[in-house]
């Protein structure tokens, strides 16, 4: 670990990047192996580390939990995630920078942080524990053009080179 504060009642706010990739109009998510939020599903992602850039690690942090390159397109937003202990102790509190991917196809393969990972179509996502602002998140990059490269269909996501 680096820095001084644990990830756990941490004294500070922890910086992260999610990496949101996809092909045509599926997306990829991890289901996460370590807390917060273990077992549930969510992109990609992690801590950015000291004097790494936000596009470096949202690149790093898929490669390591997939297997898969990308090169970053845009930052689509930013999730506050705090999470109080039964007393009103902030046990978590990440600031996430929500980094739309240009994904190369393939299989992923779990690695690092996460337990399993898999593309997921629109419909797939039911019934499955989902991370804290995935669904606002997707939401955002449904209503976004696609980078070049990042493929179209109904994920909402256009990659086609007209203008608006």
């Amino acid at each position: 670990m680096t820095g001084g504060s644990s990830r756990a009642y941490p004294d500070a706010p922890r910086i992260a990047v999610l990496s949101i990739a996809r092909d045509g109009d599926r997306v990829l998510l991890v289901r996460r192996a370590k807390p917060p939020e273990a077992g549930h599903w969510g992109f990609p992602g992690g801590e950015v580390e000291l004097g790494e850039s936000v596009f470096d690690a949202a690149r790093r942090e898929l490669l390591e939990e997939t297997g898969i390159r990308a090169e970053p397109a845009e930052i689509l937003t930013a999730v506050d995630y705090v999470d109080r202990d039964g007393s009103g102790g902030i046990r978590f509190h990440y600031v996430m920078l929500a980094v739309l991917m240009r994904a190369a196809p393939g299989e992923p393969v779990a690695a690092d942080d996460a337990a399993e990972a898999r593309w997921f179509s629109p419909g797939d996502l039911d019934g499955h524990p989902l991370c804290f602002g995935v669904g606002d998140v997707l939401d955002l990059a449904r209503a976004r053009r696609a980078p070049p490269g990042c493929g179209g269909g109904p994920m909402g996501l256009d990659d086609s080179s007209e203008s608006d």
